[in-house]
């Protein structure tokens, strides 16, 4: 069971410390294009978690792979890269422009950003299109602002995905005390923090028993205890997002909550606790869980 970073939660080269903490470092998404993102303010804390509406700011993949991939391979963590686009042959385009370089372990495939408009519908065509460009492990980030999340990600394993990542933020709405305006640029913003944990939870107990493909599971961990539900509910392995801005030795923090936590349940290894949650193991057995993790090393 490996420690992530849930994409956009953490600048590893200002933070490079932090990054060699994790067992794989998940940049933020990038698009083919530079994008400045949305107007500040593009992020409000709010009751139980925090708001952005970042907008996919990033420098392109032209400067991402001539600047900032040359200096994230110097840190000598694990790279996965978060690609994200307007049309499906943009990610297919992202993900043939990676595959050669030998620094990046896998790619994440951010279909589902909440703070950008004209994000192609199709998740199926999106990591078909993908599978067809890379010979890279696809993790395809799916949102839960969907009547059914398994349905989708069955979509994407048919289509070719290797993983899960669950979940992205959810939209939520914050009012200013004062003006009773929006407090994002924007108006409604992703959501994230200890309130989206129960809708992770749900996502990852519906997308393992629907797939049994490996899922990183995501979404209010604060805690040891947090990261063993998710592992529960089916996750291999684990992202931490809102929680790195407030305590930077978070991982650190929480692989140690994790290890007494797994010595408390009596389980033996960790692997032994994915799918607790599940009345039947599903597809992934322990082996499938013990290659989700070890495709992270």
């Amino acid at each position: 069971m490996k420690i992530l970073n849930a994409s956009g939660c953490l600048d590893a080269l200002t933070a490079p410390a932090v990054a060699r903490s994790l067992d794989a470092f998940v940049t933020k998404s990038v698009t083919p294009l530079p994008r400045e993102g949305n107007a500040p303010p593009r992020i409000a804390e709010v009751e139980h978690g925090m708001l952005n509406s970042i907008g996919l700011a990033n420098p392109g993949i032209d400067r991402f792979l001539a600047h900032t991939l040359p200096r994230l391979r110097e840190l000598e963590v694990p790279i996965w890269v978060s690609v994200g686009g307007f049309a499906v042959a943009e990610y297919a385009d992202l993900c043939d422009r990676l595959d050669d370089r030998p620094e990046v372990e896998a790619i994440e495939l951010n279909v589902s950003c909440p703070n950008v408009d004209d994000v192609p519908a199709s998740v199926g065509e999106i990591v078909a299109a993908s599978r067809a460009a890379t010979r890279k492990p696809l993790y395809t980030k799916l949102s839960p602002a969907t009547a059914d999340i398994a349905e989708v990600a069955r979509a994407a394993q048919k289509a070719g995905t290797d993983g899960l990542s669950l979940v992205n933020t959810i939209l939520g709405l914050a009012l200013d005390e004062q003006t009773l305006k929006p407090r994002l640029s924007r108006g409604a913003g992703g959501l994230s923090g200890a309130a989206l944990k129960p809708i992770a939870l749900a996502a990852v107990y519906a997308c393992y028993e629907a797939t049994g493909l490996p899922i990183v599971g995501m979404g209010g961990i604060t805690s040891g205890r947090d990261a063993l539900e998710l592992v529960a509910a089916g996750a291999a392995s684990v992202a931490l997002g809102t929680i790195l801005f407030a305590d930077p030795g978070a991982p650190a923090r929480i692989r140690a909550e994790l290890a007494s936590e797994i010595a408390n349940l009596g389980v033996g290894e960790i692997d032994n606790a994915i799918g607790l949650a599940h009345a039947e193991p599903a597809a992934i057995s322990k082996t499938a869980g013990r290659s989700a993790a070890m495709s992270v090393q």
